[in-house]
């Protein structure tokens, strides 16, 4: 796996790099980057994948929703002396009319019983409504407004959402999209505490312990 800033800042609430992050990481590491490249992440958190786009001379734009998680990556850029943008908001909202040689992104994708996404909370993090797409619908809706031509998105979710749908919804976009990388790892406590919810639901097996993890890669051709 590709190697992440270490030592970083997190403040309460903040979601902090986990097996999805390094995951992406590495797909990120596969990516033209440099001086001339612009970069947006959209749900920076700590800001993990945006520093490491920085680092390698991107210039990166970094979005999230969660004041918490502007103040931590900014406060983790400034001690990396990393040029890094991070703005407050909706993603939508923030970089209308922008457009970027790379879109990554780890969003919010586990399945939640309530339809309504959160407002507050470190919640906003992971939960992403009653099939966990929530978030990744308005991604795919919205990436080819936002991606130059030959331009690239990056993007992360659990295999229980759905990577077929994914794809299909960026390709009806006009984007070439496939799964690039792949990787199974433990459930969390967030989906243990939901097994009986998502069984019933159809979105797990009974007993199932293990989660698959997919990366979208789709291009603007």
């Amino acid at each position: 796996m590709a190697t992440l800033p270490t030592g970083l800042l997190a403040l309460p609430g903040v979601y902090q790099p986990q097996a999805d992050t390094r995951l992406l990481a590495e797909a990120l590491t596969n990516e033209d980057l440099g001086p001339h490249k612009r970069v947006l992440e959209i749900g920076t958190g700590t800001g993990a994948l945006a520093l490491h786009a920085a680092s390698r001379g991107a210039r990166v734009t970094a979005v999230d929703v969660s004041w918490p998680a502007v103040a931590t990556a900014r406060l983790n850029a400034l001690r990396r002396r990393l040029a890094l943008r991070v703005l407050h908001g909706d993603f939508e909202a923030r970089t209308a009319g922008h457009r970027y040689d790379l879109v990554v992104s780890n969003p919010p994708y586990v399945p939640a019983p309530q339809a309504r996404l959160p407002s507050h909370g470190p919640e906003r993090a992971w939960d992403a409504g009653l099939d966990g797409r929530g978030v990744i619908d308005r991604i795919c809706a919205g990436t080819r407004d936002r991606l130059h031509p030959g331009g690239v998105l990056l993007m992360v979710h659990s295999a229980m959402c759905g990577a077929q749908e994914t794809v299909d919804r960026l390709a009806r976009t006009g984007l070439y999209a496939e799964v690039t990388a792949t990787a199974t790892v433990p459930w969390g406590p967030v989906l243990r505490s939901r097994r009986a919810w998502l069984e019933q639901q159809g979105l797990a097996a009974e007993a199932e312990q293990w989660e698959e993890l997919v990366v979208i890669r789709a291009r603007y051709l």
